[in-house]
C-alpha cells in the first residue's frame, strides 16, 4: 500500500516545529472503526497521537519526532483493513457522494430483485396454503425467481461482501461477515435445491433482506452527510493564490502554501487578506464581520497588523506576511473548532456496543446449531439450513435501523418546527445536556439594538456621522434618522467610534472615552455624540428580549438543567438580561477563548454542556460543547460549529429541541430492547428447526417494520 503525494516518506517538522500528517480512511465507518484504528495507531512507537473523525473520515496522526516514516501509518492501517491515502479534502468530498451513489443503486437493484422475485416466489408460497404445483412448474418458478433475484443479491450485496472480505483478509470480523455469509449460503442453498429438484427456494429473502439493510446504510450515510465541518468553512476564508511581489516589484499569483514569512504581498480592493500580515504601504478599508462580528469596516494602514480571511474594501495594500497560512489566526481558530469536533466522534452509540458483542456470538450460535444438528442426527442439507436461518433471523437489521431510523424521524419532526439537526449524534448528546451556557447578544435578545427616548433634534445632528458607519448602533442612530446627508472626511477607529467633517464642523461619534468622558457601568449600550468644544450628547440603546426568552429558561429548569450566561457586554447589560430571564450566575466581558475554556471547566466537572451562541467569538467554545445549538441569524462559521440551528425569534426552540431529543432516546432504548427480545425469543426457534429462511426473512422484515414504527412516534404530534 503506497501513500500519494506530499504523506509519502519522512514526516517534515512544521514552522512551529509539529510533526502532523492527515490520512484519508474511507473505510471507517463506525465507533467501533474508529476506537480500533486509534488504539493501533497509539500503539506505534512514532506515533504520538491519532483521530479519527467519522464526518469526513480524516485521520489526524501526531509523529513523536521529526523524519518519522509515514508508510508505517499506512501499513498498519492496511493491517486492519483500511486502506488510507493523504487526506484531500476534494478527494474525500468525491469519495462520500462516489459512495451516496452506489448506496442508492445497489438499494434500486435491491428493490427491483425484491420485487420481481416475488413475482415467481408466490406461486411457491400457494403450496403452503394447499394449492400444490407440479414438480416441473414448481423448478421454473423457481429457477425463474433465481434468474432475477441472484445477480442483484450479488451486485447489491457488494458494499457488505467488500467490507466483509476486507475484514476477513487481515484476520478480523465485522457485522458485514454474518450478512455476507447469511446471504451467500441463502443462495447457495437455493439454487442446490432448483437443481437437485428440492421444495424450497429463497432468492427473494436475500434480496429483500439486502434491500432492508441497504436501507439502514443509506440512512446512516445521509446523516453524516448532514455534518458539515465549521472548520473548512473558517479556512474557506482564506484565499486560494496570494499576489506576491518580488524584488523587481512584479506581482507573481502564487499558491497560499507557497507562502513564507516574510514575503511581500500586493492585496487588491475586494481581495481577502491571505495570511496574517503587517501593512507596508496603503491604506484601506477591512471587513471583519465574519472574523469578529464587529459589522462596522476597519481602517489600517502603514504598520498595522491584519488578519487573515478580513475582506480588504477600498485601498491597495503592500503587506509583508507574517507566517504561514497554516499559522494564521484564522488557522488556529479552525484547529480549536476541529478539535471540538474530534472530540464529538469519540461519543460511542449504543448500536455500536451492542454491534461489538452481536458478530461473535452470532457466529458461534450457527456454528453450534449446525454442528450439534448434524451430531444429533440431522443430515447436512438440513442442519446448514438450520444454521442459515439462525444467520438470517439474527440478521442486525432492526439493530441498525434502531438509531438511524429514531434520528431520521426525530430530525423531521424538528425541522417542521424550524430546527435543523445536522449531525447523527447531535440528538444523542442533546438528550443527555444537563448545564446550558447561553451567549447574551442575538441569543437571550434579538440582537436588533432599538434607541432609547430619541430626541429629534439631537439625532438629526449625529445622523450624518452614523449614515457613514456599519455599526449596529451607528445603524440604528441612522435608521432613526431616515435619509440625509453624509459626513465628509469620515475616519472610523476600531472599537472606539469614527470622527468627520458635519457642514465643517469636526465631530465624533463613539464610546464615552473616544469623547474624552470617563466609562460609566449603565444598564444599557450607549454612544455619545459632540461638536468639538461643544456639549455632549448621549444616546442609549436597548436589545429587545426574545419575546419567550424568560418562559424557555423556565422550562429548561423544570427540566432540570442548569444554567449561565457569558457575554462579552458590558456587566450592566449583562446583569439586566440576566434578572430579566431569571439567571443568578452570569459572566460579562468574556473573551472568545475565555468561553472556550469555561465549557471545558465544566465538563472537567462531569456536567454534559450544551452551548447556545451565534458568534464567531462562540465558535470554538460551540466546538467544545457536549451539544451546541446556533440561531438562524448566527453567522455562519458558528452555524456550522453547531450540531443545530433553529430559525425564528423563539427561544422555545432550545427547549423543544430538548424534548425531543429525549423522546428519541427513549423511543431508541425501546428499539434495542425489542430487538434484544426478537433475537432472544427467534435465535433457539430458528436452531430448533421451527423457522425456515424464508419465514426468517419475514421475521427479520416484520423487526425491522417494528423498529420503524415505534420511531414513528417521536414524530408524532404531541
Amino acid at each position: 500500500m503506497a501513500l500519494t503525494h506530499a504523506a509519502a516518506g519522512p514526516v517534515p517538522a512544521d514552522a512551529a516545529g509539529r510533526t502532523h500528517l492527515d490520512f484519508l480512511v474511507p473505510g471507517a465507518r463506525c465507533a467501533g472503526c474508529m476506537g480500533k484504528i486509534e488504539r493501533e495507531l497509539q500503539a506505534l512507537p512514532e506515533v504520538a497521537g491519532a483521530r479519527l473523525n467519522l464526518t469526513n473520515r480524516k485521520l489526524s496522526v501526531d509523529f513523536r519526532r521529526p523524519g518519522a516514516d509515514a508508510e508505517l501509518v499506512v501499513t498498519a492501517l492496511a493491517r486492519l483493513g483500511y486502506p488510507a491515502t493523504a487526506f484531500d479534502p476534494s478527494q474525500a468530498a468525491a469519495q462520500h457522494d462516489a459512495e451516496g451513489r452506489r448506496l442508492i443503486l445497489a438499494m434500486a437493484v435491491a428493490a427491483f430483485g425484491a420485487m420481481n422475485a416475488m413475482m415467481f416466489s408466490v406461486p411457491l408460497w400457494a403450496g403452503l396454503f394447499g394449492q400444490e404445483l407440479g414438480p416441473a412448474t414448481r423448478t421454473v418458478m423457481m429457477l425463474w425467481s433465481g434468474a432475477v433475484g441472484a445477480p442483484c443479491a450479488l451486485y447489491a450485496g457488494m458494499p457488505f461482501f467488500r467490507s466483509a472480505w476486507r475484514s476477513l483478509r487481515v484476520g478480523r470480523a465485522n457485522m458485514d461477515v454474518p450478512i455476507s455469509i447469511g446471504v451467500l449460503l441463502t443462495l447457495a442453498i437455493s439454487a442446490s435445491e432448483t437443481v437437485l429438484g428440492g421444495r424450497d427456494a429463497y432468492f427473494d429473502a436475500a434480496v429483500s433482506l439486502l434491500f432492508l439493510l441497504l436501507i439502514g446504510r443509506w440512512l446512516d450515510h445521509q446523516l453524516r452527510a448532514r455534518a458539515r465541518s465549521a472548520a473548512g468553512d473558517l479556512l474557506a476564508l482564506q484565499a486560494t493564490v496570494a499576489t506576491r511581489l518580488d524584488s523587481r516589484d512584479r506581482a507573481i499569483e502564487t499558491p497560499l502554501a507557497e507562502i513564507m514569512p516574510g514575503d511581500r504581498l500586493l492585496v487588491r480592493p475586494g481581495d481577502r487578506i491571505p495570511v496574517d500580515c503587517r501593512v507596508e504601504s496603503g491604506v484601506s478599508e477591512l471587513d471583519n464581520s465574519l472574523l469578529t462580528g464587529e459589522s462596522a469596516p476597519v481602517q489600517v494602514g502603514e504598520g498595522q497588523v491584519c488578519s487573515a480571511g478580513a475582506l480588504s474594501l477600498s485601498g491597495v495594500l503592500r503587506v509583508i506576511a507574517l507566517v504561514r497560512a497554516e499559522d494564521s489566526a484564522l488557522a488556529a481558530i479552525a484547529r480549536l473548532v476541529e478539535a471540538g469536533a474530534q472530540a464529538k466522534s469519540r461519543y460511542v452509540r449504543l448500536a455500536d456496543k451492542a454491534a461489538a458483542i452481536y458478530v461473535p456470538v452470532v457466529h458461534t450460535v450457527a456454528a453450534l446449531t449446525f454442528v450439534g444438528g448434524w451430531a444429533l442426527g440431522l443430515g447436512p442439507r438440513e442442519a446448514l439450513i438450520r444454521a442459515v436461518a439462525v444467520l438470517i433471523i439474527t440478521c442486525p437489521c432492526a439493530l441498525g435501523l434502531a438509531v438511524p431510523a429514531v434520528q431520521v424521524t426525530a430530525s423531521a419532526r424538528l425541522f417542521r418546527k424550524g430546527v435543523l439537526v445536522k449531525s447523527g449524534a447531535a440528538l444523542e448528546r442533546l438528550a443527555e445536556a444537563d448545564h446550558v451556557i447561553f451567549d447574551k447578544t442575538g441569543v437571550l435578545t434579538e440582537g436588533r439594538p432599538r434607541l432609547i427616548d430619541p430626541v429629534a433634534a439631537a439625532v438629526a445632528m449625529a445622523a450624518p456621522l452614523a449614515r457613514a458607519s456599519r455599526h449596529p448602533l451607528a445603524r440604528a442612530l441612522a435608521a432613526e434618522a431616515g435619509d440625509g446627508p453624509i459626513a465628509e472626511s469620515v475616519v472610523e477607529h476600531h472599537g472606539e467610534g469614527l470622527e468627520g467633517l458635519i457642514d465643517g464642523r469636526r465631530a465624533r461619534l463613539g464610546r464615552a472615552t473616544f469623547l474624552g468622558l470617563e466609562a460609566q457601568a449603565g444598564a444599557e449600550t450607549e454612544l455619545w455624540f459632540a461638536f468639538d468644544g461643544e456639549t455632549m450628547i448621549r444616546f442609549r440603546f436597548s436589545d429587545r428580549l426574545r419575546p419567550d426568552a424568560a418562559a424557555a429558561i423556565a422550562a429548561l429548569k423544570a427540566r432540570g438543567l442548569t444554567m449561565e450566561i457569558l457575554s462579552g457586554d458590558l456587566p450592566g447589560a449583562v446583569q439586566k438580561v440576566a434578572e430579566s430571564v431569571g439567571v443568578s450566575e452570569w459572566r460579562a466581558g468574556v473573551f472568545p477563548h475565555e468561553k472556550s475554556a469555561a465549557v471545558e471547566a465544566e465538563t472537567a466537572r462531569g456536567r454534559k454542556v450544551l452551548m447556545v451562541g451565534d458568534g464567531l467569538n462562540d465558535a470554538a467554545a460551540l466546538a467544545k460543547a457536549h451539544a451546541a445549538m446556533a440561531p438562524g441569524t448566527a453567522l455562519e462559521a458558528s452555524q456550522n460549529a453547531a450540531d443545530l440551528v433553529f430559525t425564528g425569534d423563539s427561544l422555545m426552540a432550545v427547549v423543544e429541541s430538548l424534548d425531543v431529543a429525549r423522546s428519541a432516546r427513549k423511543r431508541a432504548m425501546e428499539n434495542f430492547s425489542f430487538a434484544a427480545l426478537y433475537n432472544a425469543v427467534a435465535a433457539p426457534a430458528a436452531m430448533l428447526g421451527m423457522i425456515n429462511p424464508f419465514v426468517a426473512a419475514l421475521a427479520m422484515s416484520g423487526s425491522s417494520l417494528v423498529v420503524t414504527l415505534n420511531a414513528l412516534r417521536t414524530g408524532a404530534r404531541r
